[in-house]
């Protein structure tokens, strides 16, 4: 079939702007194929999810049913840490759930850096490699298979700043998008209200962090306080907030010192 009768039969049932995303990104789909993404889009499957691709800043990421898609929102979180160490000589990064990869890697390739994106779904952990390789990013970036919520799953005292877009939605919320139902449950929810993970993470990064190092955490809509006093209450210092393009607050900066 050609690109001008896919595209007709895709304007069909969705936009037509994603109806040519799509077709340029498989210009010679079969039938059946078509009939799939016919179908795909009828159940609202991101086009991230379909063509398996999606930009992050000025980076092109494959993803899949594994993990989470790269978002907009999270361009925040990258901004911040690029704005913080663009003139550092070098910084060590661990990055607490990486998914596809997207934030250490735009980090690496932005500034000085490396570090260890750590992973529990060994499945997203394939994810990441292959994002990892085709950025040419092996020699900055080690994968390590893990849960932050394990204490032991990084070393002691090993890097200069942590970053994490950890799973932040409380389990009783029905307000998540219909295309974020596609993305792997255990990148989207936590338990306690959706702060379960924040939990985790302030009691056992500061382990994995050198004094004076930070840790910058992207957040949801009206989390800030409630994450702060979780913070603040494991003995890292509130440092500074940061705003994503809609004027809501959506990375928190927290920095470990240790009591003499």
């Amino acid at each position: 079939m050609n690109i001008n009768q896919a595209f007709k039969i895709l304007s069909n049932i969705s936009d037509p702007h994603i109806a040519r995303i799509i077709t340029d990104a498989m210009p010679n789909m079969s039938r059946f194929r078509l009939w799939r993404i016919s179908r795909q889009l009828r159940a609202n499957v991101p086009v991230a999810k379909i063509i398996h691709n999606k930009w992050f800043y000025g980076l092109k990421f494959y993803t899949n049913k594994w993990t989470l898609d790269p978002r907009p929102d999270t361009e925040t979180l990258v901004d911040a840490v690029i704005n913080d160490y663009k003139r550092a000589k070098h910084i060590s990064v661990a990055d607490l759930g990486t998914g596809t990869g997207c934030i250490i890697c735009a980090i690496a390739n932005n500034i000085n850096a490396d570090g260890v994106a750590l992973e529990k779904s060994r499945l997203a952990i394939r994810v990441a490699k292959k994002n990892i390789q085709e950025l040419n990013l092996d020699e900055k970036i080690n994968i390590k298979h893990g849960d932050f919520g394990n204490p032991h799953a990084l070393p002691n005292d090993a890097f200069d700043i942590i970053v994490s877009n950890p799973p932040y939605i409380a389990r009783d919320d029905n307000r998540v998008d219909a295309g974020a139902m596609h993305d792997p449950k255990m990148a989207l929810y936590a338990d306690n209200n959706g702060y379960a993970a924040y939990e985790k993470i302030a009691q056992n990064a500061k382990n994995w962090i050198h004094d004076g190092g930070r840790i910058y955490i992207e957040i949801g809509i009206d989390m800030a306080e409630k994450v702060k006093e979780i913070f603040n209450r494991t003995g890292w210092i509130f440092i500074n907030s940061v705003s994503d393009l809609g004027g809501i607050v959506r990375v928190l900066i927290f920095e470990k010192h240790n009591k003499k």
